[in-house]
């Protein structure tokens, strides 16, 4: 897997530095810093600008690429000891999923259950993420609704994001609690809907039709910390 840019590629070498294989700097460095990554134990390979664009697809890549170990996806069933659960119901859009591991991380989700689709490319999902993706265990699974009954019958309570759902700020979430996000266009089906213990939405200070599903999930895993 190709990672590239400063950001995520600073959050690996600093957090999983055994993950990377080879380093490519398209840029010089100063010594001082050199000299730390030479000690991190990981190849490093000095390669010009256009090798790095060629590399990346004329990615902006900053100066900085490495090939990384592939991620292991889990699997769901072992994710059901935990608190904090979050199902992506047909996403498929890379940069939102990617945006969604990163905030979720950050606001303590303890594992992912992408739900809908057949293959998710981890490899663009890892770069969105900054990183954050080697900190989140994430499950593959393609029915929903199956994910739901298992999660329902193991004591979660099924919370979901909708436009017509209970305002965030007046729900009092439980601990065992599940947050399902819909797809970009459509959101989430009549059919999850039913599966769900309560719909959540946040309500708009200006009439503004609705936010992008990154935003909105972060904002309502942040609300949803217990």
């Amino acid at each position: 897997m190709l990672i590239y840019a400063k950001q995520p590629i600073n959050y690996v070498i600093e957090n999983h530095p055994s993950k990377i294989k080879t380093l490519y700097l398209a840029k010089e460095l100063d010594k001082k810093e050199y000299s730390r990554l030479m000690r991190m134990g990981f190849e490093i390979k000095r390669i010009p600008a256009e090798a790095a664009g060629k590399m990346c697809k004329n990615g902006n890549h900053q100066g900085f690429l490495a090939e990384v170990e592939d991620y292991n996806l889990q699997q769901f069933k072992s994710f059901l000891d935990k608190d904090f659960i979050l199902v992506l119901s047909g996403l498929t859009d890379v940069g939102n999923i990617g945006a969604i591991v990163r905030s979720a991380y950050a606001l303590g989700v303890d594992a992912i259950v992408a739900c809908g689709i057949k293959n998710l490319n981890l490899e663009p999902v890892l770069r969105t993420s900054t990183g954050a993706l080697f900190d989140m265990p994430l499950a593959l699974e393609h029915n929903i609704h199956d994910v739901l009954n298992d999660l329902k019958t193991s004591g979660y309570t099924l919370y979901g994001a909708d436009m017509g759902g209970k305002d965030i700020r007046d729900v009092k979430v439980k601990q065992k609690r599940v947050l399902v996000l819909g797809s970009e266009g459509e959101g989430l089906t009549s059919r999850v809907v039913s599966k769900l213990d309560e719909t959540l939405s946040i309500k708009m200070s200006h009439g503004f039709d609705s936010l992008n599903v990154s935003v909105a999930g972060a904002i309502l895993m942040d609300r949803m910390r217990v």
